[in-house]
């Protein structure tokens, strides 16, 4: 279990995380009606910093779009949600690398299933940056559940209640001795793990599936094809098939929580020998001199905090 910091960000004040609660009527709580995004805050020579955090402040404002809360929008500027991130990291005064959850709550009691017009509430809590796949190579299996689909819950938008389904797939891949799950869509094609994002490599060029199959649009994938072209690795996103994973020669996984973290074994078939492959280590290293502040290039994806 990852170590949760001590001090929240509630509505508008830092208050013990212990105290940051929601009522057992609310929306969020009766229907899973909150949207969230998680970012890491990493230790630079300049300081904390965080990792496109317009982006996911953006991420927020849309996922809220998407699912028709409304209200948020009408309180938070993206400086104000700065603001309240670093005070955050204040009050908590961390000395190594966190991720920062940030979550907006619909907290109307006993609205019924609605959306629009409800009172909502910010969270902000901070905890220690513990990836969610082993960086040594991580173990996946084709999950029996399927990726619930943009016309049921949009992946696009981040959605509590729809974690469900990643609980749901994550907790039998576990159970089978592996680290995580893969989602396959309603066409047989490949989506993403429990809460990252997939891509494979074969013949030299990156592959990962396109926002058409049910993926969430993350904001470190978009990153990974961003650092591919600027290395002069050629990508391609486009539906991809189950048995390219067996074939594949790499395979990684990408998330704020997972890093880029290869994958080396797929349904008991062994990914590049069961060795990390040559494109994911150069992206994994590249990725962690960005989120460091390492290279100057990318310092415009750095908030200084």
């Amino acid at each position: 279990m990852a170590r949760v910091y001590d001090r929240a960000f509630f509505d508008s004040a830092i208050i013990p995380a212990r105290d940051a609660t929601l009522n057992v009527a609310s929306s969020a709580v009766l229907y899973g009606l909150s949207v969230y995004t998680v970012f890491p805050v990493c230790t630079t020579k300049g300081g904390l910093a965080a990792f496109r955090l317009a982006d996911h402040f953006k991420r927020l404002l849309d996922s809220a779009r998407v699912i028709g809360i409304d209200t948020f929008e009408e309180r938070w500027t993206e400086k104000k949600f700065i603001d309240a991130v670093r005070s955050l990291l204040a009050a908590n005064d961390p000395k190594e690398d966190v991720f920062v959850r940030a979550t907006v709550h619909v907290t109307e009691l006993v609205a019924g299933t609605r959306s629009r017009g409800l009172p909502t509430t910010l969270s902000l809590f901070a905890y220690e940056a513990a990836p969610i796949l082993p960086s040594s190579g991580a173990r996946l299996k084709t999950s029996a559940w399927q990726r619930v689909p943009d016309a049921a819950i949009p992946a696009r938008a981040k959605v509590n209640g729809a974690y469900v389904n990643s609980v749901l797939a994550k907790q039998d891949a576990l159970d089978s001795d592996y680290d995580d799950c893969i989602f396959l869509d309603a066409s047989g094609h490949v989506c993403e793990l429990s809460a990252a994002n997939l891509f494979l490599v074969r013949g030299g060029t990156l592959v990962t599936p396109g926002a058409s199959s049910d993926i969430l649009e993350g904001i470190t994938r978009r990153t990974v094809l961003e650092l591919a072209r600027d290395l002069g690795i050629p990508s391609v996103e486009r539906a991809v098939d189950r048995t390219e994973l067996y074939v594949a020669d790499e395979v990684f996984a990408s998330g704020t929580s997972a890093f880029v973290a290869p994958v080396v074994e797929v349904d008991k078939r062994q990914v590049n020998g069961g060795a990390i492959g040559p494109i994911t280590a150069r992206l994994q290293a590249v990725h962690r001199t960005v989120l460091h502040g390492e290279d100057p290039k990318y310092a415009h994806l750095l908030t200084i905090l």
